[in-house]
C-alpha cells in the first residue's frame, strides 16, 4: 500500500503525546492540518485510530497495533538521520567504538593501528566505559560498535552479537604474602579471604557473585575498583587476592604473582563484539569488526 511516509510521521507523533495540538507544535503545522492527515491515514487504511472526544484523545486497538510497528521505524530513521548530520557537521567520516579501559588497552590497540593504516582520514572516537555501560551506549545509539565481556545481562535481541575470544578469569596473590602456590582452594574457602575486584557496575563483579551464589556463598569482597590494573597492582604489594581476566595477569609482568588454584571451575567468558542489528554498519565500521574477527586473535 503506497502510504506517504508524512501521514505516518503525523500520527507516530500523535499517539505518542495523544494530542492533536502537541503533535502540531512537534511537527511546526497547524493542527488542522495534523487533523486532516490523520484522517486520510485512516481513510487509506480504512481503520479508526484513534477515538476523540471533547476532553482527551485515545488509540482504538487498530491504532495501538499499528503504533507498536510505527514507533521503531521512525525511531530508526531519526538516529540513521542524526548520525548522518552529525558526520557532515564535522566535516569527517568518524567511527564510534564503546569498550572498557581493560578491553582498548590488552586487546584493540593493534587493531586500532591496522584500522589508521587503512583509513588514516577516518577519526576513531573511543568511549570508555563498562561492558555494560557499552551495551547501553550502543542501544542509545551512542556508538556504532561496542567490545564488551560476556554473558553481559544488558546486550539485548536488537544487537547483532559477533564472538571475537574466549578467555579465563583467574584469582592471583603475590608469593610471599599468601604462600599457598600447591594448595587448591574451595570457593567457601576464598571468601574468607580479602578478595579484590572490580565494583559492581561490572560484568566481571557480577559474573564472579554467581559463581558464589551457586554454591550458597555470600561474596563480600575487600576492595572494589573499577580498573583491572589497579587490582594487580595492589595484590602485588599482598594487600589481597585480586580476581581480574587471564589475558591482565599474563601481560603484567609481575614474577611475584601466582595463579591461585581452586577446586570449583570457574567458567570461561567471551570477548564480544555487538552493533545494532537495524542499522546498517558503515564500510569503516565493517572493516574494523572484520579486524576484530580475524582468526589470530588467540
Amino acid at each position: 500500500m503506497d502510504i506517504n511516509y508524512e501521514l505516518y510521521k503525523v500520527f507516530y507523533y500523535v499517539a505518542k503525546s495523544l494530542s492533536f495540538s502537541d503533535a502540531a507544535t512537534e511537527l511546526f503545522i497547524s493542527q488542522s492540518a495534523v487533523s486532516q492527515s490523520v484522517k486520510t491515514l485512516e481513510k487509506r487504511l480504512g481503520q479508526t485510530l484513534f477515538t476523540r472526544s471533547t476532553k482527551k484523545v485515545a488509540l482504538t486497538k487498530e491504532g495501538e497495533m499499528l503504533f507498536k510497528h510505527i514507533e521503531p521505524a521512525i525511531n530508526l530513521i531519526v538516529k540513521g538521520e542524526s548520525q548522518l548530520m552529525s558526520s557532515r557537521e564535522k566535516g569527517e567520516e568518524q567511527l564510534r567504538i564503546a569498550a572498557s579501559d581493560t578491553i582498548c588497552r590488552y586487546f584493540l590497540v593493534p587493531y586500532f593501528s591496522k584500522f589508521h593504516q587503512k583509513f588514516p582520514n577516518v577519526h576513531i572516537k573511543v568511549i570508555n566505559q563498562t561492558s555494560l555501560g557499552c551495551a547501553e551506549l550502543l542501544e542509545q545509539n551512542k556508538a556504532d560498535l561496542i567490545v564488551a565481556n560476556s554473558p553481559n545481562p544488558a546486550l539485548n535481541n536488537s544487537m547483532e552479537i559477533e564472538e571475537i575470544r574466549t578467555f579465563k578469569d583467574v584469582f592471583i596473590a603475590d608469593k610471599t604474602a599468601y604462600p599457598f602456590e600447591n594448595k587448591v582452594f574451595t570457593l567457601r574457602e576464598l571468601s574468607k579471604m580479602p578478595i579484590l575486584m572490580l565494583d559492581k557496575h561490572s560484568t566481571t563483579s557480577v559474573f564472579l557473585h554467581e559463581q558464589f551464589i551457586k554454591q550458597s556463598i555470600d561474596l563480600a569482597p575487600s576492595v572494589e575498583l573499577s580498573s583491572n590494573d589497579l587490582l594487580v597492582d595492589l595484590a602485588s604489594i599482598g594487600l589481597g587476592i585480586a580476581f581480574v581476566p587471564d589475558f591482565c595477569f599474563e601481560k603484567s609482568g609481575r614474577e611475584n604473582l601466582y595463579v591461585l588454584k581452586t577446586k570449583e571451575k570457574i567458567p570461561a567468558r567471551k570477548l564480544v563484539a555487538a552493533y545494532d542489528e537495524n542499522i546498517p554498519l558503515s564500510e569503516t565500521a565493517e572493516f574494523f569488526l572484520n579486524l576484530l574477527m580475524e582468526k589470530d586473535n588467540e
